[in-house]
């Protein structure tokens, strides 16, 4: 089969000529329908965010596909359409019995601990992937986002709490943001989008916000000032703000932890390398919860789908596939910042 291979941290993508691994009886093979470009993949590849497997290296972990070869345990998988979570818990140790999967320290991701969907097939373990027969108004390619786009932030509005009539301030609605934004107004919620990009508020702003704040326009005091008198408008609780920080910035960082408010929830789910300054003491005075999330547990992915083949969330107007022969060029235009929307890739070589 045909892959985009990562030969060297900076260096060139390139198309290999490599073999289709054959599934152990805890595997299963998938042809790949799509495989997201996640900013992730562009940290493995641009910035030397370390791999556990040795490159070169097959990127690649927002993956949909049909299941073609299935070891013993996994048979009746044979033939099925999947998504491939992003993080594969083992399901056996303390973590996981815990319901803390997402933390299991022996997970495997695609693109990371083996070689990911940036390929025609791909062979990973059968535990935890997700039925797709059923994709909405959606194609089994485009429904590949669901992988980390759309259940990182779902698993991180679960586990915040978040329930109907709530007040949810998403801080950079770029791909993820943009999701979460569209989970939280799904669920209920009445939802203040925060970004710095006129055209990313613009872009999610008829899909489920209330309200856009451009916070490189407006001081943090009045920022401060206009979520709080939208949240009494809107007869939502004073208390208990739940504030999603998606852009993985500091400045998103520090806009996200400024907004908090007695009881609130800060959910971190953006990540940067960089340090921020924050006033930790902020969240005793204010009884408040600042916790991080990683991913999303397997378990999540059907309700997450279901948001979509219900046309709760939409997926088309934030995704564009191109076809997987260009990919280098793609990941390459992605890490410039010259795509806005979700790549997906498509293999287009012939099997």
């Amino acid at each position: 089969m045909k892959a985009i291979r990562m030969v060297e941290v900076g260096a060139p993508l390139e198309i290999h000529d490599v073999p289709v691994v054959e599934p152990t009886p805890d595997e299963v093979t998938i042809r790949v329908a799509g495989c997201g470009v996640c900013h992730t993949d562009i940290g493995f590849w641009v910035d030397g965010v370390p791999t556990r497997k040795e490159l070169p290296l097959t990127l690649g972990h927002e993956v949909s596909g049909t299941v073609t070869e299935a070891g013993s345990r996994y048979a009746h998988l044979e033939g099925r359409p999947v998504i491939v979570p992003a993080m594969i818990p083992c399901g056996e140790c303390d973590l996981c019995v815990r319901g803390r999967g997402n933390a299991c320290r022996n997970q495997i991701m695609p693109g990371n601990d083996l070689d990911g969907g940036f390929a025609q097939y791909l062979t990973v373990p059968g535990r935890g992937l997700c039925a797709a027969e059923d994709t909405g108004d959606c194609g089994l390619a485009e429904v590949a986002v669901l992988a980390d786009a759309v259940t990182t932030p779902y698993q991180a509005i679960v586990r915040s709490g978040l329930a109907a009539g709530d007040l949810a301030v998403v801080v950079g609605v770029g791909g993820v943001g943009g999701f979460c934004a569209q989970i939280a107004a799904a669920l209920g919620a009445h939802v203040i989008a925060v970004d710095v990009d006129d055209g990313r508020l613009r872009a999610i702003a008829d899909h489920g916000p209330r309200l856009t704040l451009n916070s490189g326009e407006l001081e943090f005091r009045s920022l401060r000032k206009e979520v709080a008198a939208r949240e009494a408008e809107w007869g939502c609780p004073p208390h208990g703000r739940k504030v999603f920080e998606c852009s993985g910035h500091p400045g998103g960082q520090e806009t996200a932890f400024g907004l908090i408010n007695h009881a609130s929830t800060l959910m971190v789910v953006g990540f940067t390398l960089a340090k921020t300054e924050l006033r930790l003491s902020n969240l005793m005075a204010f009884d408040a919860t600042a916790q991080g999330t990683w991913g999303c547990l397997p378990e999540l992915y059907p309700a997450a789908l279901s948001l979509v083949t219900e046309g709760r969330i939409a997926l088309k107007p934030f995704v564009r596939s191109f076809p997987m022969s260009q990919g280098p060029e793609v990941l390459a235009q992605v890490a410039d910042h010259g795509i806005r929307e979700r790549a997906i890739l498509v293999p287009d070589w012939e099997t």
